[in-house]
């Protein structure tokens, strides 16, 4: 008998969206959308267990070979940096991490400029990769709040309509990365278990196309 694979899924709508994905390929497993407070759902004759993960956890699940391979946002990944094999790009969830501002904010590359963002490493890294003097400061609610009321001069965050920003007297200035959702697996677990994960992968892809 098969061994299953271990699937991390990001909770929500996300979530949803790519185990119809999934499903799609050939993995499916009907109970995944029932309504339950069930966290892990298997299906032996396809040799799958699901798991509903918090989608910033999944990395630390797949990384720490809990699960063998999940899915996360490209944010998320860049993020953490977790040691994993990043297998494909599943083309949904797609957005961008962009720097936006108040409509008439001016840069004065004199002083340091306050960065708010829920990404402090892609942020960091952003900025350093063309020297700019940054302080940057850590939040995790609102992010839009953050120049209106002075605590910021910019933000770096996730945008896909621009609506909330357009909402809020701001725009993007700079693009940061695209983004999307990604297939990943755990390093020592792909060597054992190549054949039944590039299986997977080559199913999903071909939904993908």
């Amino acid at each position: 008998m098969t061994e299953m694979l271990n699937i991390a899924l990001p909770k929500g709508r996300l979530g949803v969206k790519v185990y119809g994905m999934f499903a799609q390929a050939g993995y499916e497993c009907p109970e995944v959308l029932e309504e339950s407070r069930k966290l892990f759902f298997e299906n032996a004759d396809k040799g799958v267990r699901y798991f509903w993960v918090k989608p910033s956890d999944v990395t630390v699940y797949v990384e720490r070979g809990a699960c063998d391979i999940g899915v996360a946002g490209r944010d998320i990944i860049l993020e953490n940096e977790p040691e994993v094999y990043e297998l494909c790009d599943l083309r949904t969830g797609v957005c961008r991490m962009s720097v936006s501002a108040l409509k008439d904010f001016k840069d004065d590359p004199t002083r340091t400029l306050k960065v708010a963002t829920k990404f402090p490493n892609i942020a960091t890294k952003y900025y350093s990769g063309f020297g700019r003097d940054v302080d940057i400061i850590k939040l995790n609610g609102s992010i839009e709040i953050a120049p209106i009321v002075g605590l910021s001069d910019v933000i770096v965050d996730i945008v896909e309509t621009g609506n909330t920003l357009r909402e809020n007297n701001m725009h993007e200035i700079r693009l940061v990365e695209n983004l999307s959702a990604r297939l990943i697996a755990n390093k020592a677990n792909y060597e054992f278990r190549r054949t039944q994960i590039e299986k997977l992968r080559n199913a999903l892809e071909s939904v993908i196309a």
